[in-house]
């Protein structure tokens, strides 16, 4: 009867936590367990949000059918709601405006009669004040393309990709990793000598740098994490990176299993290291070699204004965060989050990747490691309890619903009708389940793309490893949506891409749904669901989507051997918002892109049709 009561105990202090109420989490950590105090609010060197300077990502590539060249800019958070827009064209020294009326209510603009060589800009007009030009695109019109090339050394294909400002010009510039191979923990480990590198080209191309990770750093994704940031506010970003000595050992099989590891931070500039600290180190308690070789990297405004650096280990049992903040020249510890394993609330929770924001509404951001949230201050926020989720989406499902939501699928079997849920981003609770034993689910998305719904669509795939292939698509309510299996669009890849509010994916030309092309193989084609091909013939490997420059659409990058693609629409725009990447929530789903798995940004603003 002893050890029922003590069982129980447990099993309360466990709900107390897991129940999500803030009076609930404080008596939890304070009066039934007070060896867990309470840590305080961090407070980090910025006295107002570090923030990109960005400009007015002007484009231009091939209009639509050949009829001229279309233009596309930013619009941006500073501007006015009245902020129209003159379009201007140099040629031969001649300057002509091209626009009879501003525009105001899109981003974009058709010259029907360019000429062969012309320079242009755009001039942003707010009734009482000076206008604001544009930077300046050089254009020959028998060279344009409906993507920018940027060719690469030594004829190296990308794996891996991160957008940011490395020369405080506001445009974003390029650092890769290659070569684009992986080795996962649970593969047999590489015996080739193969080493990844961080090499760094600014926006025009120009190369910067290359950075070799070394023997230390196993060839794969969970060993090699990265993440580009302005860490320090200074107006341009620094490279932070997991980093290893030469005193690595590795087993018979390869693999490395000791050794000095290291979060390492280098100037975006010149690649050289800045500051370097102890990586969470290895231990028993993450579970055997596999385990503890998963290690994430995250950014975080943890007091709302300082851009703090995330160092994660461990996914499926044990895990640890250390929250770090670059000043003058040196990384100070903000906290260590150790989730212990013997604790069933917090264990095995974490996703393949994390995004960061908002979530309480305090000002400060929370870190979402999967099925579990952390609060700024290095403290659970809420765990949904549900095990380890390949797919954990933050987000807006509808804009009718208070705060965010979570949608996640969860890689073990579920008979409680748990394995694809939504649950409140602020407290963790329930909103909806499938309601159906699910197996193994290792996908999901969440994405407007059928207008007969209100709200984003969810849907998820199974593993084949959980002995089922079934795909199941849901409303945002979670309401089943008739559909087959074949009729269930992939979930790695989507984009806004046309005019609409809808979200586009993926095809081959064979018609199968594409994660990724490669170069001389079957190209892609962005497609509507159950709809047109928009745009055809792309080609190499998805890389990244995002709102990198022109309007609020996204653009596209793909690899191929020595070069990157950006792929940008040329479809004539409805509407303008703000650019996507000033979005708190969809810039550090950008942010994180460079480590773990991919997923496509979404905003933390509801963006699709709403009738």
């Amino acid at each position: 009867m002893k050890s029922n009561f003590i069982i129980l105990c447990l099993l309360g202090l466990a709900s107390a936590l897991n129940a999500q109420d803030p009076r609930e989490r404080h008596y939890y950590y304070e009066i039934l367990d007070p060896k867990h105090e309470p840590k305080p609010l961090v407070e980090g060197f910025a006295g107002e949000r570090v923030t990109e300077k960005l400009n007015r990502g002007l484009t231009v590539v091939p209009a639509r059918e050949g009829k001229g060249a279309y233009l596309s800019w930013r619009l941006l958070a500073s501007d006015a709601p009245t902020t129209a827009f003159h379009v201007y064209r140099e040629t031969d020294g001649k300057v002509r405006r091209l626009t009879k009326k501003p525009i105001t209510q899109t981003c974009d603009f058709t010259d029907v009669t360019p000429a062969e060589k012309a320079s242009y800009w755009v001039e942003a007009l707010v009734k009482g004040k000076k206008p604001v030009v544009s930077e300046k695109q050089e254009v020959v019109l028998s060279g344009l393309k409906p993507y920018t090339s940027i060719p690469l050394k030594d004829n190296v294909k990308a794996g891996k990709i991160a957008l940011a400002d490395l020369n405080g010009d506001g445009i974003y510039d390029y650092i890769i990793r290659t070569p684009e191979t992986n080795v996962d923990p649970g593969m047999p480990g590489d015996t080739t000598g193969k080493t990844y590198k961080i090499s760094a080209y600014l926006s025009d191309g120009t190369y910067l740098w290359t950075y070799d990770m070394g023997p230390g750093i196993e060839p794969g994704i969970w060993y090699s994490p990265f993440i580009v940031y302005d860490f320090n506010g200074d107006g341009k970003a620094e490279v932070a990176i997991k980093a290893a000595a030469d005193d690595y050992i590795k087993n018979e099989k390869g693999r490395v299993c000791g050794g000095s590891e290291y979060l390492s931070v280098l100037d975006g500039m010149t690649g050289k290291e800045i500051d370097r600290v102890d990586w969470p180190e290895r231990n028993d308690r993450y579970g055997n070699l596999i385990r503890q070789n998963r290690n994430q990297m995250g950014v975080a405004y943890l007091d709302g204004k300082t851009p703090y650096i995330l160092a994660a280990r461990g996914t499926y049992k044990l895990m640890v965060v250390d929250a770090w903040m670059l000043k003058d020249g040196k990384l100070q510890r903000a906290w260590r989050w150790d989730g212990d394993e013997e604790n069933p609330i917090v264990r095995s929770m974490g996703a393949h990747s994390m995004v960061t924001a908002d979530v309480d509404g305090d000002g400060r951001d929370e870190i979402m490691l999967g099925s579990c949230m952390l609060d700024d201050n290095g403290t659970l926020l809420w765990s949904s309890g549900l095990g380890h989720s390949d797919k954990a989406y933050l987000c807006k499902l509808r804009p009718d619903m208070e705060g965010m939501q979570v949608f996640m699928v969860s890689e073990p079997k579920k008979e409680d009708g748990r394995g694809v849920s939504v649950v409140d981003a602020a407290t963790g609770k329930l909103v909806w389940k499938i309601g159906q034993t699910t197996y193994h689910v290792g996908d999901g998305m969440v994405a407007d793309f059928d207008p007969s719904h209100p709200g984003l669509e969810c849907f998820a795939s199974e593993d084949r490893k959980g002995g089922s292939t079934d795909k199941y698509l849901l409303t945002a309510d979670g309401k089943k949506i008739n559909a087959t299996n074949e009729e269930v669009p992939g979930c790695r890849n989507w984009i806004w891409w046309d005019a609409d509010l809808l979200r586009e994916t993926f095809k081959g030309d064979d018609n199968r749904w594409g994660a990724s092309s490669s170069s001389g193989g079957r190209k892609q084609n962005i497609w509507k669901w159950k709809g047109e091909v928009l745009t055809g013939g792309i080609e190499g490997d998805i890389l990244l989507i995002a709102d990198m420059e022109g309007d609020w659409r996204e653009e596209l990058i793909t690899a191929l051997p020595g070069e990157l693609r950006i792929y940008h629409t040329n479809i004539p725009a409805r509407d303008r918002r703000v650019t996507l990447m000033q979005d708190p929530l969809y810039r550090s789903y950008v942010a994180h892109r460079s480590m773990g798995y991919p997923q496509a940004p979404v905003p933390s603003f509801y963006l699709g049709e709403w009738k």
